[in-house]
Parts: C-alpha cells; sequence; structure tokens
C-alpha cells in the first residue's frame, strides 16, 4: 500500500524504499499520465529531469514505465537542476519533423533533504501540480492498486543544458570579465551540471567547492540554510566578499558576505530597487522593514509561504518577482517565474555589476532583532486544530497580554504588536508549529514569544486533556 504522507502540499516525497520505491513510481507515472492526458486534445509530453541522489535514476525508470504505459511521451533531459527542468519546459523541440512545446515536467529530487529521501516534483502547463491534485493522485492508486505496469524505459532525450546554458550567457553577457571575484559551494548536488560552464563562458572570477554530483553528499547536509552546512563556503570570505551556496537540485540560494547572511526577504528588496515600480510578493515570514522598505518604491503583497503558492500568486498578478526567506526566488521579471538559484546568482552578480555595495545596502536596512523560525513539535492530525484555538484565544486574550494592533491570517497567524510582531502557522509539509518573532529589541521580542508561548502550551494542554478523557 502507497503511504498518505508522501502526497505533500508542494510535492510527492518519502523515504527510499520504505515509502517510495520502484513499483510506487511506477504506479505515480501512471495515475499521473492518465489525469493529465483528460486534459489535453493531442499526444502529452512530459520533460523529465532527476538529480544525484543513489536511487533517482530508478525512480526515473519507474515512473517513464508507469508514463508509457499511460501512452505519454517522455523527454529525457537526464541528470539535471530544477531550474533546468523547469527551463526545459518552456521550451520548443523538433520530434519526428514536428515542433512541439512540453505539456508537463517532472523533476525527480529529494530537494535539500536528507540523502535518503527524494520525490517529485509536477508542473502542468507550467503551473505548480500540487495540495488537492495530489491527494486526488493519491486516491486513485489506492483504488486501483493491484494495477500491472511492466518495465518499459522508452524516452527520447533531450539536450536541455546546452539551451539553459546559452541562454544565460546571452542574458548575461553584460557580466563577462567580472574582475569582482566570489565562491561558490555546490554541496555536490546538481549545480554544477551547468553553473561553472556558464561562469566560464563569462570570464568570471570564482572559486568553486562540492562542484561534483555526489548523491552521497560526503563534504555536508545539502541544506543552505543551515549555518552548520555552510562554514566551508564562510572561510572562502577570506578572499573574496561574496558566496553563493545551493541545495541538493539547486533551486534555493543562500548570498554570503564576510559580514552577512542575506535571506530571501533581504534580496527580493535589493532586487526590487533595479525594478521600475516593482510588485513584489512576500511570504507571511518576511521582516516588516522589507515590506515597508520595498513599499517606498513599489508594491508588496503579504501571501502564503510555500514555493507552490508563491509562483502561482506571482502569475496571477503578473508581478515582477516573489521570493521566500528560504531562497526560493522568482524572477518573473526578464525571466519565467519559477525558482532557479542559478539564476538568481546570476541576478546578484548584476546587482555587483551595477555599482551595489551589498554590505552597505543590507546595512540601511533600519536595526530589528528577527529570531529565527522556531519548531514546537505537534501530532499532524492536531496542528490545524491547534491554530484554530489559537486563532479564538488571540481574539479576546487574557490580562497582561502585550496590546495588539492587527491580526494578519494570510497562512497561519501574524500578531502585530506595538514593537514588531509574532507569527505562528502549521507546517504544511512536517508535524510543526512554526513560530517567529520581530521587535525593535531581543527584550522586546522575547516577551511576545513567552507571551505566544504560553497561549501554545495553554492550547496543547487543552488538546490534550480532551483526549485523555476520550
Amino acid at each position: 500500500m502507497i503511504d498518505k504522507t508522501i502526497f505533500r502540499q508542494y510535492d510527492i516525497r518519502g523515504l527510499v524504499p520504505t515509502q517510495l520505491d520502484f513499483k510506487k513510481a511506477k504506479q505515480i507515472g501512471y495515475f499521473l499520465g492518465i489525469r493529465l492526458k483528460k486534459e489535453i486534445n493531442e499526444d502529452l509530453y512530459i520533460v523529465i529531469g532527476y538529480d544525484i541522489r543513489t536511487h533517482s535514476k530508478e525512480l526515473f525508470n519507474g515512473l517513464v514505465s508507469g508514463l508509457n504505459k499511460a501512452s505519454c511521451n517522455i523527454l529525457d533531459i537526464g541528470l539535471v537542476a530544477t531550474g533546468v527542468n523547469y527551463f526545459a519546459s518552456y521550451q520548443e523541440y523538433k520530434i519526428d519533423d514536428k515542433k512541439i512545446k512540453p505539456h508537463a515536467s517532472i523533476m525527480i529530487t529529494g530537494s535539500h533533504n536528507d540523502k535518503k529521501y527524494n520525490g517529485f516534483k509536477i508542473t502542468f502547463k507550467n503551473e505548480p501540480f500540487f495540495d488537492k491534485e495530489l491527494l486526488g493522485l493519491y486516491e486513485e492508486i489506492v483504488k486501483n492498486k493491484d494495477i500491472q505496469i511492466e518495465d518499459n524505459f522508452k524516452a527520447i532525450k533531450i539536450d536541455a543544458k546546452s539551451l539553459y546554458i546559452d541562454y544565460m550567457v546571452k542574458e548575461f553577457k553584460h557580466l563577462k570579465s567580472l574582475p569582482n571575484s566570489f565562491a561558490i559551494d555546490c554541496g555536490n548536488g546538481v549545480a554544477d551540471t551547468v553553473i561553472t560552464e556558464i561562469f566560464d563562458k563569462l570570464d568570471l572570477n570564482y572559486k568553486a567547492i562540492y562542484t561534483k554530483p555526489n548523491g552521497e553528499f560526503p563534504n555536508h547536509h545539502p541544506d543552505p540554510s543551515k549555518n552548520e552546512n555552510l562554514l566551508d563556503l564562510k572561510a572562502l570570505l577570506i578572499d573574496s566578499n561574496l558566496g553563493f551556496a545551493f541545495d541538493g537540485d539547486a533551486d534555493r540560494i543562500a548570498v554570503l558576505t564576510r559580514n552577512h547572511d542575506i535571506k530571501g526577504d533581504t534580496l527580493a528588496y535589493l532586487f526590487s530597487k533595479t525594478m521600475k515600480n516593482p510588485v513584489i510578493i512576500g511570504e507571511v515570514t518576511y521582516s516588516q522593514n522589507i515590506f515597508d522598505e520595498i513599499n517606498t518604491h513599489g508594491t508588496t503583497i503579504m501571501n502564503k509561504t510555500g514555493y507552490s503558492n508563491l509562483r502561482l500568486k506571482l502569475k496571477e498578478l503578473n508581478a515582477d518577482l516573489a521570493a521566500e526567506v528560504s531562497g526560493h526566488i522568482f524572477f518573473n521579471d526578464r525571466y519565467y517565474g519559477f525558482d532557479d538559484a542559478i539564476y538568481a546568482s546570476l541576478r546578484v552578480l548584476e546587482l555587483v555589476h551595477l555599482g551595489f555595495d551589498l554590505d552597505k545596502e543590507v546595512e540601511k536596512l533600519p536595526k530589528v532583532y528577527t529570531s529565527s523560525n522556531i519548531e514546537i513539535e505537534v501530532k499532524d492530525e492536531e496542528k490545524f486544530l491547534i491554530i484554530d484555538k489559537l486563532n479564538k484565544l488571540i481574539t479576546n486574550p487574557q490580562r497582561g497580554f502585550p496590546i495588539i494592533n492587527d491580526i494578519i491570517c494570510v497562512d497561519g497567524i501574524r500578531i502585530i504588536f506595538e514593537y514588531g510582531w509574532a507569527l505562528i502557522r502549521a507546517s504544511n509539509t512536517n508535524p510543526v508549529i512554526v513560530t517567529k518573532y520581530e521587535a525593535s529589541s531581543h527584550a522586546t521580542a522575547l516577551t511576545y514569544q513567552n507571551a505566544v508561548e504560553n497561549l501554545i502550551k495553554k492550547v496543547l494542554n487543552e488538546i490534550n486533556s480532551t483526549t485523555n478523557k476520550n
């Protein structure tokens, strides 16, 4: 039986081989193919790429077998970064003397997760296939779990990487021979299936580490949002004042200087300064300063976190850019509107080319204290109930609770206080409640944190008490 929990909010992802394996990939491929074919009146073409994880090719073969049984046409682009996979789905190809554009894309990747994980990021008509669509796919598989799917690895090989490299070199030809030095850490993921070739063709001055793709990730975990995974890159900043790190499938970026780890919301602010009347999509974990500063020369929209939510909102509003604090950056300005850390690195280099001093720009921002994300483990089936109960308590808080100026419920609860804010939201992918705090000082942020955590404890105690009685 296939595990329902691998059908997550934004993608399919699980442990290999206990939750996801060759046979389950066949089932997913077949029922996905059947589902997508109902939406079009022509032959269905699907771009498929995969990352370096040791089980990616096995899952590719299973997926392709299922899609072939559903009479789909597979365009195999091989070992690629997720940005190359998305890029490939926008291109036109000549197949059997006719020009076609893919209808869908699938990237086989575990992203920034441990090497034991893998999964599928799916788009259809260049929009995320996620949430209820994935749940519907699960239900079809369960109803037809005994279907037999023969091995069939037929696929048309496509060289999407060359198209991508040529595009980037042409788009950023003004960066050629940029003298400023920088460093990159590919984390043994798939960034260097293309990145150093692009940089070399642009004659850029860089030093690279851990470029060779290796699914064992022998040097460090492929998640650049964690400080412990950035230590080797930071050591290179003795000789340079700019560094980039990439996650396992190179759709998430970390940007470092000697003095700052520049998060995704601050990057959105920096990029917005190069745009005329920019419309920027932020998410609920952004610093309020970023919203305020961008609004001095553009427009911001606060949205739910999650790369699928941001990509859809970006397209819906035809905005210029969307970004997650974690490093997913979506450029609709001069690009296709998907998250691509390799492209984002070139846009950062463009800021340098334009004369931006990244440290000085960051230091111009008003000073506040912002906590990291604080995770509270809860039962997966209770996390949204907890948010509902907290929402009711917040509308009539107990005596001594900090004065509330506003409550924003875009994604969880963002409580606006006099000197800062607190965020409480349920993770869409893990059994945790995530909190975050920002204030004019560390002491004030701790005051907000203590007040909110006391409310959370009260709700958890109520739920536990009710459960024990039953």
